[in-house]
């Protein structure tokens, strides 16, 4: 990998985790989560402090650096980096609460994020805040989470919801120590198997008043960039495809200096696979998709940190430019490693191939709501000059 002088001592310190990472990749997908070692070192890195403001010791760190640090994690392991993405919520999820109420729940920069925006839950206005019941399915990186959060429909105490005004139903975040949740042993999937993005099920939890926050209208308590926009930690997200499609990358190239294959036509005569006019064709156009696919999320990430720096906020347009580089990310990804999967032939069904693991971590990601048409339909609808059917983006 590449480095250059102006990286943050996080990416750095990331980036001297990949023999560890390697080390423990296949642990990670046995045991369906990070291992200690591994959390121990992203904690070390200051991996979960990289959104972490500086006023709390955090590093605060602008969003590009964020997305090459998680891009960088992902190259090593889909999972690591997929835990990473979603574990530095917490420092985004702290400006949405008073600076008081974040250190409660958060006393240190190492504060891991776990949780879901998932309308499962439901929380009944009591004197002092509410009493949440409900179950979350895909809390990734909740069995080493400190912070759980959860939207919730506010109920009354016959259990109707309550209808604001406006005609949509009245919602909070509510945060509260993971401790409080129950994990349900419910992740076994074709990838990302080292997520543990396992259910959580709460059961008349009382979470005060001052741990909850509106939704989805939420009000930023924190002054600076990184918070001004209550959506900017779903920016991150495209890092983890294209760790993962680099990691295909490097894992055929290396297969391919020396895995033999046999050439009928040539009387069964064995060749390096790196000879095939066929690998060559798959590599070569596996490199296009995900460098081009790259750039234009950096390209894009790049206008949208600019823009909140200046103090401006995110356009309609800027949004939507976003959701495009991320869907097209996604695809483009998913579509390069499909083609080196097959261009590697049969062998790379099995599972001591790097590229099992590879196709099977970027069809999961493939599935989450932020990868979906939904956001594909968000961006057509500002290009058609259209309202988008919500803001969520």
């Amino acid at each position: 990998m590449k480095i250059d002088e102006t990286m943050s001592e996080v990416r750095r310190a990331a980036l001297d985790m990949g023999s560890l990472i390697g080390a423990e990749a296949d642990e990670i997908e046995r045991q369906r989560r990070l291992t200690s070692p591994v959390v121990e070192a992203m904690k070390r890195a200051g991996i979960f402090a990289m959104a972490m403001p500086k006023s709390w010791g955090g590093f605060e760190l602008d969003l590009p650096e964020q997305l090459r640090i998680l891009e960088t994690l992902s190259r090593f392991d889909g999972s690591v980096g997929w835990c990473a993405a979603v574990g530095i919520g917490a420092g985004y999820a702290s400006s949405w609460l008073s600076d008081e109420a974040g250190r409660e729940l958060m006393p240190d920069v190492n504060s891991i994020f776990a949780g879901s925006a998932l309308f499962a839950g439901k929380a009944v206005r009591v004197e002092g805040g509410y009493r949440v019941s409900g179950r979350w399915p895909f809390n990734s990186g909740c069995q080493h989470a400190t912070i759980l959060a959860f939207n919730c429909h506010i109920v009354d105490r016959e259990g109707q919801g309550i209808i604001q005004p406006s005609g949509l139903p009245e919602m909070r975040f509510c945060y509260l120590p993971a401790s409080r949740g129950r994990i349900l042993d419910t992740w076994f999937t074709t990838g990302l198997c080292g997520s543990g993005s396992h259910d959580i099920e709460l059961e008349d939890v009382f979470v005060p008043e001052r741990h909850a926050v509106t939704y989805p209208v939420i009000s930023p308590t924190r002054s600076g960039p990184l918070y001004a926009h209550p959506l900017t930690f779903a920016y991150v997200t495209p890092a983890v495809a294209l760790g993962i499609g680099q990691h295909t990358i490097d894992a055929f190239i290396e297969i391919a200096n020396r895995r033999e294959i046999t050439l009928a036509a040539l009387g069964g005569q064995k060749v390096l696979l790196r000879t095939s006019p066929h690998a060559q064709v798959a590599v070569s156009q596996a490199e296009g998709m995900v460098q081009s696919a790259r750039s234009l999320v950096y390209d894009v990430v790049d206008e949208i940190w600019a823009t909140l720096v200046r103090g401006e906020p995110l356009s309609e347009n800027l949004r939507a430019s976003f959701a495009i580089a991320m869907t097209h990310t996604h695809r483009s990804c998913t579509q390069a490693v499909d083609l080196l999967y097959k261009a590697n032939g049969g062998s790379s069904v099995y599972t001591r191939c790097p590229l099992d693991r590879c196709f099977r971590d970027i069809h999961t990601i493939s599935q989450h709501h932020f990868t979906s048409v939904a956001f594909d339909e968000k961006a057509g609808q500002v290009m058609l000059g259209l309202q988008p059917a919500d803001q969520m983006f």
